[in-house]
């Protein structure tokens, strides 16, 4: 306990109990996104009969564990990832990162995926890999995800972290193209999801996924979320804006809500300052969640 109340200081800046810290410092710069010497770890895989396996990563320990829930065709292995990982491991709490259906490490086709199986991947997650009360946290679509992974297990789901949650984006998105751009897309069955994280600049996306992905939006009534809720969302975001945390903010049921937006943060939250934002905010929710228990 005395390390991890060094680590604490740290992150925040202090420098308390820096000699007990001395063995945390690995842990320490992966929080604040300096580069380190991490050891390999193998990737797991949950296999499941009728669904592709998953691929994961996952440290044993106490509650409330911890998972990282990736963004769109992301993968767990991600600043955001790996800091929280070395975090929760310095603290002694349990944490795990995986990868959706055709993504990163795991098995099945990115093109056959549709949001309704990414949710089912989620919590097949919570189900298999983890026991007693959880934090998600959730970048990007992951922010959606963790909404409804929320909504369907509240006794396990203890707090949420969404880090520029994309709750109904694609569909908000796609609605807002002119009308003809949308029959056009439809027609061809295939929609070009304009990106800047890939060499091709778009995304191929199925009209499928799209028509599937409405019948799982959340903004349009009420949320019937009620435990701890912090939403960080970064001004200077190009790809979802940050008004979608406030209307996260606005809809959920909880009284627990706090959104925190940075000026120039942008999408991805993965410099330095925002990950020690990150790894602070899951810090903060721990202790709350101790407390409570």
């Amino acid at each position: 306990m005395a390390a991890a109340g060094a680590l604490r200081g740290l992150l925040r800046g202090g420098c308390h109990g820096a000699s007990a810290a001395v063995g945390l410092l690995s842990p320490v710069r992966a929080a604040l996104g300096f580069p380190v010497c991490r050891l390999k770890s193998s990737v797991s895989f949950l296999t499941r009969p009728d669904q592709p396996n998953l691929a994961y990563h996952k440290l044993k320990g106490r509650n409330p564990g911890v998972i990282f829930l990736p963004g769109f065709n992301s993968n767990m292995n991600g600043r955001k990832a790996t800091a929280l990982e070395d975090f929760c491991n310095s603290l002694g709490h349990a944490f795990v990162r995986f990868d959706y259906t055709g993504c990163g490490s795991s098995d099945g086709k990115f093109e056959e995926c549709t949001f309704g199986k990414w949710r089912k991947d989620v919590l097949c997650v919570l189900d298999e890999l983890t026991d007693g009360p959880q934090i998600l946290v959730g970048s990007s679509i992951g922010g959606w995800l963790m909404l409804h992974a929320a909504i369907a297990r509240p006794d396990k789901v203890a707090a949420l972290v969404g880090v520029a949650a994309a709750a109904d984006y694609l569909v908000t998105t796609f609605k807002k193209l002119p009308i003809e751009t949308q029959n056009e897309i439809e027609e061809k069955g295939e929609w070009r999801f304009p990106t800047r994280y890939n060499e091709e600049g778009y995304y191929s996306l199925k009209y499928d996924l799209i028509q599937e992905a409405e019948n799982h939006c959340l903004l349009n009534s009420p949320i019937p979320i009620t435990c701890p809720i912090r939403l960080i969302h970064g001004m200077n975001d190009s790809d979802v804006p940050w008004q979608i945390s406030m209307q996260i903010a606005d809809r959920v049921l909880s009284k627990d809500v706090d959104v925190i937006l940075r000026k120039t943060g942008q999408h991805r939250m993965s410099e330095k300052e925002d990950i020690k934002l990150l790894v602070n905010t899951v810090d903060d929710l721990i202790d709350k969640l101790a407390t409570f228990s």
